[in-house]
């Protein structure tokens, strides 16, 4: 199936003077799907990203020149996202009440005073790659990520393709879904969510515990999900990622320097009530990994089975 194109036309623009610098490339990347992501673009030029909106699909180019953020939006949903561009960039995220419990986040924050959560205000996006990453490797997510992206998004201008709308969603087979490496659990999650999609946008507007709570009405959405949504899609503070593979036994090194579980993550965590997230964003900034202790799992292809 060849994705849908949009026939381009001269960009919708405008020009945003942040009261603060911002770093565009850190402040999109948890938006990025593995270094491939088709909809997603960072580079030397700006950042290209491509995303499905209440008006249609649209993609928008970000550069920052002297101090001043200049943005470009091509498709349908070109308008809505170029008013989305402060808070994607963290105009809207407040860190004032914001304290460090941590020699490492004190210095993280010393260093990295750009750091902000930044805020699609969109759930659907964020919430079909949450699902295609639910206890899978990265490498495996990414994978059908792409695929789908690119045989069921929407071509746009810009090295950049949006990702399926539910309804294009609602319209893969079975051997589709198996040809992009999705096994029938994420299948499942992503369909049910689709089915109610309009429904889930309204998740950004009430933000926090209720949004989190409101995506965890369909099956096969946990709190793992819910919190890698809400992190993205309203730049929820809190939302920690319970459930995580990796994240528990990087805070603990960075902290304690031995590993933790979710409840000891948890523990850790506690000072922060209100900044949890904020404060796991500044401790991975640091950059810090953790001991291994056996050989990395290798991904699986259920395209192959």
């Amino acid at each position: 199936m060849t994705p849908t194109a949009v026939t381009p036309l001269a960009p919708a623009t405008r020009r945003w003077a942040p009261e603060r610098a911002v770093d565009v490339a850190a402040l999109l990347r948890p938006l990025r799907r593995g270094p491939g992501d088709p909809c997603l673009r960072l580079g030397p030029d700006g950042a290209w990203l491509a995303a499905n909106t209440a008006t249609g699909p649209g993609s928008l180019h970000l550069a920052v020149s002297a101090g001043e953020v200049s943005a470009s939006a091509w498709g349908p949903g070109a308008d809505p996202l170029l008013a989305s561009v402060p808070a994607l960039l963290g105009a809207e995220d407040d860190d004032s009440g914001f304290v460090a419990h941590h020699p490492l986040v004190a210095e993280v924050r010393r260093r990295k005073p750009t750091l902000r959560l930044g805020a699609t205000g969109r759930v659907w996006d964020v919430l079909l790659a949450a699902v295609l990453e639910q206890k899978v490797t990265g490498t495996e997510a990414h994978r059908s990520w792409r695929d789908l992206a690119q045989r069921f998004g929407t071509r746009l201008p810009g090295p950049v393709c949006a990702p399926p709308t539910p309804t294009a969603v609602l319209g893969i087979t079975d051997w589709q879904w198996h040809k992009a490496g999705v096994d029938g659990a994420r299948r499942r999650a992503v369909i049910a969510a689709a089915q109610v999609a309009c429904r889930l946008e309204r998740a950004a507007e009430l933000k926090g515990v209720e949004g989190r709570l409101l995506l965890r009405r369909v099956p096969g959405i946990g709190v793992w999900t819910a919190a890698e949504v809400a992190q993205r899609a309203w730049g929820d503070p809190d939302a920690v990622s319970v459930g995580d593979f990796h994240v528990p036994g990087l805070v603990g090194h960075a902290l304690l320097g031995r590993k933790l579980d979710d409840a000891g993550m948890l523990e850790v965590l506690a000072p922060y009530a209100g900044h949890r997230h904020r404060a796991v964003r500044h401790i991975l900034s640091a950059g810090l990994g953790k001991p291994r202790y056996g050989p990395r799992f290798s991904p699986r292809d259920f395209r192959h089975l």
